[in-house]
């Protein structure tokens, strides 16, 4: 009877850890659509209006589903690595290096590559802003994303000493 008990009690907890991986990995994403989207919409309509008003190859009406499209694949894939990490385990600051290090590559591509191949009014104001947006929201998803992913210490214990007794 123990070991029936036993392996209802790992299923158990095997089903309780997977909820929470998929809780944690649908928060990480809607966390990644927020950061990106207050930080970008903020960049791109309040402060840094002017820059993106001279520029005369974006749409005068955006078509938001296909960017809130992209969020949602990009938080996805975020999260997804994120998950597979040891960082996911680890601390805020953990978790803020791998939101740089994953906005490293987006950053460049809009920050450099983009100066490059469109006609841009002045590159390194586009460097700068794109660079400084880029910034802001990757240490604002990293944030959040660590404190989707912090070990909830009492919790941990007082489920622990429950399934103990």
């Amino acid at each position: 009877m123990k070991s029936a008990m036993a392996t209802v009690n790992a299923y158990s907890e095997q089903s309780r850890d997977g909820d929470t991986s998929m809780k944690k990995h649908v928060l990480a994403v809607l966390a990644y659509v927020a950061a990106t989207f207050i930080t970008q919409a903020t960049s791109h309509f309040v402060i840094n209006a002017d820059h993106y008003a001279a520029l005369t190859y974006l749409r005068k009406d955006p078509i938001f589903p296909l960017g809130f499209l992209s969020m949602l694949i990009q938080g996805s894939i975020f999260s997804y690595l994120y998950m597979r990490t040891s960082a996911a385990r680890r601390s805020l600051l953990e978790a803020v290096k791998f939101s740089w290090l994953v906005g490293g590559a987006l950053v460049s591509y809009i920050a450099l590559a983009e100066a490059a191949k469109y006609s841009v009014p002045a590159v390194v104001p586009w460097i700068a802003v794109e660079a400084g947006a880029g910034f802001v929201q990757f240490t604002f998803y990293g944030i959040l994303l660590g404190f989707i992913h912090r070990e909830r210490k009492l919790s941990s214990a007082l489920s622990h000493s429950t399934a103990i007794q």
